[in-house]
């Protein structure tokens, strides 16, 4: 039956049956749209106009002031938060565009096409600023490898990361992966995006200039991922049917043409263009309506012109699609031709669909009828912002009030083996070895490292990049494990010679409807940006996932924290591989009992609780400061910043690619070598450099050892030893993931 055929309900019929509470809105907006906005009953096509750009994941109606704590300015930023991507200067008037996004929902309903459309968006959320991409990163979370499903998530999702990012063209060269039970039902698939750019060529996404023209180029509109917006607001329920229709399907060879055509159309055709920007989620409503906006003007949009790839497609239909690999275009009157002509060189359509206007309205027209005409702003800028309800969650006052775990350690050898077999700890690399993270021949350091490095074609500095957060912190104490969550980030770029420029985030949290919920986002916020403050690293962009819940339960709150570090000169790039024999190894930074939240305590337990580890971002800036001034005086060999499974499995991480041993002593119980206390790193450093690095780095570093060339580590604490083939330690982490998932 043809679609077009069946007729819509008319505003009465919406009003009465509530139509508009099945596509997210309340009570409370449906009657603040009909009374105060428009003085009259909305139409069809305007109700799901408003449904989806009032949605939390168009609107941040929930989250506005919690994303106003977060420092968004510095003298390195040269655009934040609120357009496709952020920008920070890198000098010589160039500049490093990036931002992260959230694939979540769409990846637990059809794991490869949402991984994979998730890394489409964001790219073109970079080109889109007139940058040419030139990294993707990644941060995924699932639940336990135990689960057949969990595996049959982790390989579609990785596959569709591949499968999209090879294709296009652009290297995958770091990310993470973690494993937890909260996440079974809800995964989090998180990509983030890196671009390069000059000063002049940056671009705004903005329709103004009144008669000038609306173009839609790249893939024709179709009926998939209808309401993405609002399903990526919702909640998981077991047994319900979850929407397919709102998950898109992407191609990456349309992609790359569009990446093309559109860069081209920017650095050669400038005079033509006066904005761009993404059509992303709430698709053609979404990009258009704030372009307007942005810019105080006006729109009109004759839909009949869209491009179509289906038969009978209504208004609400077109506008609300989220067709992949489209691009929203406002050029100057008269320049139509040119910018056909270009596009068509790419085999690429550009069609004329409106024009901006000076009254400020949003107009739709379809089959020589107007079928939409409201203010633009309340679309875009007016969408209520709901202050809610806070409440501490039981768990926390519980967590304050029991004894610190101590681990009991009979067999620390046998212990440090099951920790690298740990799937959060192990070795990912059957994972990354699908990702190509060498194409465009600029990556210095890919995945297997604290962070991944490019250089900068034409210059002597390179960019390192990493994302990072520990939600199990987080669970425990969200405030304190949202600084530890950008101090981690931040120890990873300084460990690989990089000083740490700004962050995006994704927000991956449960329902803020629920005074616990908002509470873990609001809290963990004023972490974040503390950090931010102290670490002077900028939140330049990022995205927010609420609604991360099955059947009530929650995930973790896990806020991911994408970073980029300037490294100044190649000369500086470091990676955490001991490289010489003889080499001596230093810890920069002091050792507690910390094993709340750790690898060791869900280990022992099967689960976390108790107080979070004491931390100190003074301290830790301290330390960053350390390591990166001795790295840059071209005193160190390797770095690693001590991280999950703590120092032992540092040591071994940083033994395994070279196959060398070490030969370490500490004055501590073996226990406390899985200890994760914050705010630490191995060093290794050549023996002739001693004395000057000793100058440097005063009482933070601690000598606990020397690379030896028998490959065998060997720790030695105050109570008891560690020893085993470095050749062995490297197959059980190396295979631990492999044989979970056959």
């Amino acid at each position: 039956m043809n679609k077009a055929i069946i007729a819509e309900p008319t505003p009465q019929e919406i009003k009465e049956t509530k139509l508009y509470q099945q596509w997210g809105l309340t009570d409370e907006e449906y009657q603040m749209i009909s009374e105060e906005i428009l003085g009259r009953l909305p139409n069809y096509t305007e109700t799901g106009l408003f449904s989806v750009m009032w949605s939390e994941h168009c609107s941040y109606k929930n989250s506005k002031p919690v994303l106003r704590k977060f420092p968004t300015e510095g003298p390195q930023v040269l655009q934040g938060p609120g357009e496709g991507a952020g920008i920070v200067d890198i000098g010589d008037g160039q500049a490093v565009v990036f931002k992260a996004e959230s694939h979540n929902h769409p990846s637990a309903v059809e794991p490869y096409e949402g991984a994979a459309t998730g890394v489409g968006g964001i790219i073109r959320d970079i080109f889109s600023m007139g940058a040419r991409p030139i990294a993707i990163l990644d941060s995924l979370r699932f639940g336990e490898l135990t689960n057949e499903r969990t595996k049959y998530l982790l390989e579609e999702v990785v596959a569709g990361i591949s499968g999209y990012g090879n294709c296009i063209g652009i290297p995958t060269v770091g990310g993470e992966v973690a494993f937890d039970a909260c996440y079974e039902g809800n995964p989090l698939v998180n990509a983030m995006c890196v671009g390069l750019i000059d000063h002049k060529d940056i671009q705004k996404g903005q329709a103004k200039g009144v008669g000038n023209i609306i173009m839609y180029v790249g893939a024709k509109t179709g009926r998939d991922g209808i309401h993405g917006a609002t399903f990526a607001s919702e909640e998981f329920v077991e047994g319900e049917e979850q929407q397919r229709s709102a998950v898109q399907v992407g191609d990456p060879f349309m992609e790359k043409l569009l990446l093309e055509a559109c860069l081209e159309l920017i650095l050669e055709h400038s005079d033509s263009l006066i904005g761009i920007q993404d059509m992303g989620a709430a698709g053609l409503v979404s990009s258009s309506s704030e372009m307007a906006s942005k810019a105080g003007s006006g729109l009109k949009l004759y839909l009949d012109d869209v491009p179509q790839r289906e038969t009978g497609m209504t208004p609400y239909e077109m506008m609300l699609s989220e067709s992949q690999e489209r691009m929203l275009i406002c050029v100057k009157q008269g320049h139509e031709a040119e910018v056909e002509a270009l596009f068509q060189k790419y085999g690429l359509e550009a069609v004329v669909i409106g024009e901006v206007t000076d009254d400020g309205a949003y107009r739709l027209y379809h089959q020589g009828k107007e079928v939409a005409n409201l203010p633009v702003d309340a679309l875009a800028e007016d969408a209520p912002t709901y202050h809610k309800e806070k409440a501490e969650p039981a768990r926390i006052q519980a967590f304050r009030q029991q004894p610190d775990f101590e681990p009991v350690i009979d067999d620390a050898t046998a212990i440090l083996l099951q920790l690298l077999q740990q799937p959060t700890i192990a070795s990912k690399k059957s994972i990354f070895e699908t990702y190509d993270s060498q194409v465009r021949t600029n990556t210095v350091v890919g995945p297997g490292s604290d962070a991944a490095v490019l250089r900068i074609k034409g210059t002597n500095k390179a960019l390192a990049m990493t994302t990072d957060c520990n939600a199990r912190y987080l669970y425990l104490d969200p405030e304190q494990g949202g600084q530890i969550a950008v101090a981690e980030a931040a120890r990873n770029i300084v460990a690989s010679g990089g000083r740490p420029l700004a962050i995006t985030d994704c927000l991956n949290y449960g329902s803020p409807d629920k005074p616990e919920g908002f509470w873990e986002l609001w809290t963990s916020a004023e972490g974040i940006a503390k950090a931010c403050e102290i670490l002077e690293t900028p939140v330049i962009s990022g995205n927010v996932s609420l609604y991360n819940e099955t059947n009530g339960q929650a995930i973790y709150p896990t806020p991911v924290i994408g970073m980029v570090g300037l490294i100044e000169k190649v000369e500086h790039i470091t990676t955490q591989h001991f490289q010489t024999p003889e080499d001596l190894i230093y810890l920069i930074g002091e050792t507690k009992a910390d094993f709340n939240g750790s690898e060791l305590q869900k280990l022992q337990n099967g689960s976390i609780n108790g107080r979070l580890m004491a931390f100190d971002l003074l301290e830790e800036k301290q330390n960053q400061a350390i390591v990166l001034s001795a790295i840059q005086a071209g005193l160190v060999k390797s770095a690693h910043d001590c991280a999950e499974g703590g120092l032992a499995v540092a040591l071994a991480e940083s033994a395994f690619k070279k196959n060398v041993g070490i030969s370490v002593q500490l004055d501590l119980p073996q226990s406390w070598l899985f200890s994760e206390t914050q705010s630490r790193f191995v060093l290794s450093i050549a023996p002739e450099n001693q004395t000057a690095f000793e100058a440097l780095a005063g009482d933070s570093a601690c000598l606990i050892g020397k690379v030896t060339a028998e490959p065998q580590l060997k720790i030695q604490g105050s109570d008891g030893m560690i020893v085993v083939e470095t050749a062995l330690a490297r197959k059980k982490w190396e295979e631990a993931i492999p044989c979970l998932l056959k």
